[in-house]
């Protein structure tokens, strides 16, 4: 199954390996780079099924550091489809882009917030309750502001089509702000976007149902979310199945199911494919597509995960960091059909 193409809407993927979105600090003014080309493009001709770039920021202040990316003007859309070329005409790769907005959370360098007075700005959340106490209280944004930014999203995501990107990915886990709307520890709001369960998803399902707007059958829509937060009364993977089934009537095509980040301190036991339960539970609950993520390391490891029905995709991080030819070299034992440059075919065993 791992070598097996897989469809969304109309666009396939010629196997099940997706290089998860991971941030790389190397940007400036949320400009992407020789670097990024780079380090795209080798995943690519590593023979990878789907490349997702890294969390965009939609405006300025949600990029979770200064370095991070952005596509909130066409400047940096130009930049990203630099890459999308180079993906699409030395590969059989497709390539997707994230969407993300970090909220309380942005503002940051080394793990820590940096001040007002090193080029630091003024966060928002939901509600005013900083990630850490010691930090700066996030404004608390107005319901005007909420309706602003899902036009940013929808805004983003029409500058990621005109770059040529396949398919969208909106970044709602890991405590940023989509997230930080989610949980009813960060989210506290009386008005229609706080309270009940279907309030708190109101942001992120006003936000899929502006950006589905703008996708034809060419052009799919993923979810990233945090399966669980490890908090006591906060999101748990009840809340998780529940949501997939309303973003799946939305015609979301896979919810990529990752886990914390919004609670400072929770305990995660970690383990190789210690959230694939997540994506499994999600997968049969709510009966959609789902991405496995968290240390995924081999072929073996993500082809039991595809055997036993626990996902559709298999997400990998740091493991493809190290090894950008994973997809191919784990393709070799099987003599299983994976893209590999033709100028490197006097390489294959």
């Amino acid at each position: 199954m791992l070598y097996t193409p897989i469809k969304f809407r109309n666009l396939e993927i010629k196997n099940r390996w997706v290089m998860s979105p991971m941030c790389m600090y190397s940007c400036e003014n949320g400009l992407a780079n020789d670097f990024h080309l780079l380090h795209y493009g080798s995943r690519a001709q590593g023979g990878t099924g789907l490349i997702i770039v890294e969390a965009t920021g939609v405006v300025p202040e949600g990029r979770i550091t200064s370095k991070c990316m952005g596509i909130w003007n066409d400047e940096q859309a130009q930049q990203l489809k630099k890459i999308v070329d180079i993906v699409h005409s030395q590969s059989e790769s497709k390539i997707g882009i994230q969407l993300a907005h970090a909220g309380r959370k942005a503002s940051t360098w080394n793990g820590k917030q940096t001040s007002m007075e090193e080029d630091g700005w003024e966060t928002v959340a939901p509600s005013p309750i900083p990630y850490l106490e010691s930090e700066r209280v996030p404004h608390e944004l107005s319901a005007e502001e909420i309706k602003d930014l899902v036009e940013n999203f929808k805004t983003a995501a029409q500058r990621s089509l005109d770059a040529g990107f396949d398919l969208i990915e909106i970044h709602a886990a890991h405590g940023y702000l989509i997230h930080q709307f989610l949980s009813p520890l960060s989210n506290v709001r009386t008005d229609e976007y706080g309270g009940s369960f279907e309030n708190r998803c109101r942001f992120l399902l006003e936000i899929v149902d502006a950006v589905n707007e703008l996708l034809d059958e060419n052009h799919p829509l993923f979810v990233r979310i945090s399966g669980t937060e490890y908090a006591t009364k906060g999101w748990n993977i009840k809340d998780s199945v529940a949501l997939a089934k309303i973003l799946k009537e939305k015609g979301v095509d896979l919810i990529d199911v990752s886990s914390g980040g919004n609670i400072h301190g929770a305990k995660i036991s970690l383990f190789d494919g210690y959230q694939v339960p997540l994506a499994a539970a999600v997968k049969k609950d709510a009966e959609i597509a789902t991405g496995a993520v968290g240390l995924i390391k081999t072929a073996k490891q993500a082809e039991e995960i595809l055997q036993n029905e626990q996902a559709d995709l298999i997400f990998v991080a740091r493991e493809i960091l190290r090894n950008p030819y994973l997809p191919v070299r784990g393709s070799f034992k099987n003599n299983d059909n994976c893209f590999f440059p033709h100028q490197y075919e006097r390489a294959r065993p």
